[in-house]
């Protein structure tokens, strides 16, 4: 999943589909990024990016059941955060998810997670289906 090569610090943990586990990773997560003086408006971007993958790993892939798991892999240096999310749900495929800014989908609460992590992180990638999430952000990008 991530190769730690580009990275000082790997971590790889499995959560049960319990949202309170994915929030406790998160902030270990934010936590680390402190730890790494990333700036306010990267610890920002991240979180709402690690609430928006997690929860919807845990939500719509995994669709809360308790025999599933999610993988969360995290490396950090300096220069960058990486976090890979994966869940055991049937997949999606992110292009057949409507387009949140369209007219017909203004009233329409889905999408909007994807798009907002679009916009504030540096990469976001979907595989495997759309059972796997990478999102990487680099230290002090706009």
């Amino acid at each position: 999943m991530i190769s730690a090569e580009d990275f000082d610090e790997l971590f790889d943990e499995t959560i049960p589909s319990d949202t309170a586990k994915g929030q406790e990773v998160q902030e270990r997560i934010i936590a680390l990024m402190e730890k790494y003086n990333f700036t306010e408006r990267d610890i920002f971007s991240t979180r709402l990016a690690l609430e928006e993958g997690i929860i919807n790993a845990i939500k719509h892939g995994n669709r809360m059941d308790q025999n599933k798991v999610v993988r969360i892999q995290w490396a950090i240096s300096p220069e960058k955060i990486r976090v890979v999310i994966k869940d055991e749900g049937p997949g999606f495929d992110p292009c057949d998810v409507p387009d949140p800014t369209a007219l017909e989908n203004l009233e329409r609460p889905c999408g909007r997670g994807i798009m907002l992590m679009k916009a504030f992180m540096d990469l976001i990638e979907y595989s495997e289906r759309g059972t796997i999430l990478t999102i990487e952000k680099n230290q002090g990008s706009e």
